[in-house]
């Protein structure tokens, strides 16, 4: 899309105008209305403010996008002239080159395959489904935005991207197709469930979860033993393996432990990610990919 004219000016709201112009390139059938968008986040990790992540959602009541977070668990480039700025510039042919950093786009995945994990697990053991009416809102790619993406898609013009996503031979952590949407995303209003990790139970990320306006939900939960991470250590290198052993309890590793590494300050944040990675492509719950 490099080649897409920047969008001249006008009333309409930043993100109206994203969806207007990612529709005039959109491709493909309707999507089943039975599919979700879900945001894959990590409910125990800590903003740049001290807080938790579920705590900072209590008390704003919306989730934003890394521009005003300052956090995620992708890329951290979403800052003016960063890689985010420039794809955002990219494939929303401009709409967002002077909106302020709350109005920008949040990032999820289409959760076509229901795999009971959310559609983009590679960014979090836990997620927030979203209601159906925010599917007019929301855009699509596949692959993922980083990858300068091909095919785009809205909510009347996207099973294309479903098809290749299934069609591809990406690993599983890589192969969803990521979902933008546009305007506000109100935790009263435009959440269908919050879905948590079961090693949270009993955990204060239970009872911040449970003061959010929205609905709770569980998964059984990542578990990874020490001794299958072992017989992976091309996935992401071996100095990940060692990590993961050494962060490990009783040899196990699941989705609190290393929140608690991440927690804990010790360790390159990097390097955390790498081992959340292994616990998401190797010790999912029975059923999910």
């Amino acid at each position: 899309m490099d080649e897409h004219a920047p969008i001249a000016p006008s009333g309409e709201k930043p993100g109206a105008r994203a969806v207007s112009h990612i529709g005039l390139f959109a491709s493909g059938g309707p999507l089943d209305p039975a599919w979700r968008v879900t945001l894959n986040f990590h409910p125990d990790r800590l903003t740049r403010e001290g807080l938790s992540v579920l705590s900072s959602l209590g008390r704003d009541g919306v989730y934003f996008s890394q521009f005003v977070t300052g956090t995620s668990n992708g890329g951290l480039t979403a800052r003016p002239g960063g890689d985010r700025w420039r794809w955002e510039s990219r494939i929303f042919g401009g709409a967002y080159d002077t909106a302020p950093p709350h109005e920008r786009p949040v990032y999820g995945a289409l959760d076509f395959r229901r795999s009971g994990v959310g559609g983009a697990p590679r960014f979090g053991s836990s997620y927030f489904r979203l209601a159906s009416a925010t599917l007019g809102r929301t855009t699509f790619c596949y692959p993922d935005s980083s990858a300068g993406p091909a095919r785009f898609g809205v909510v009347d013009r996207a099973d294309a991207l479903v098809a290749a996503a299934e069609a591809d031979d990406r690993d599983a952590l890589d192969d969803y197709v990521e979902a933008q949407v546009h305007g506000p995303v109100r935790i009263a209003d435009d959440i269908e469930a919050l879905v948590l990790d079961a090693c949270y139970r009993g955990t204060s990320v239970e009872a911040e979860a449970c003061r959010l306006p929205c609905p709770l939900e569980w998964h059984p939960g990542y578990r990874l033993p020490v001794r299958v991470l072992r017989d992976h250590p091309d996935f992401r290198g071996q100095e990940y393996v060692d990590l993961g052993a050494r962060i490990a309890r009783d040899g196990v590793l699941d989705a609190g432990v290393i929140g608690e590494a991440a927690r804990s300050g010790r360790y390159d944040p990097q390097a955390v990610k790498k081992v959340w990675h292994y616990l998401a492509r190797f010790g999912a719950p029975v059923g999910a990919p």
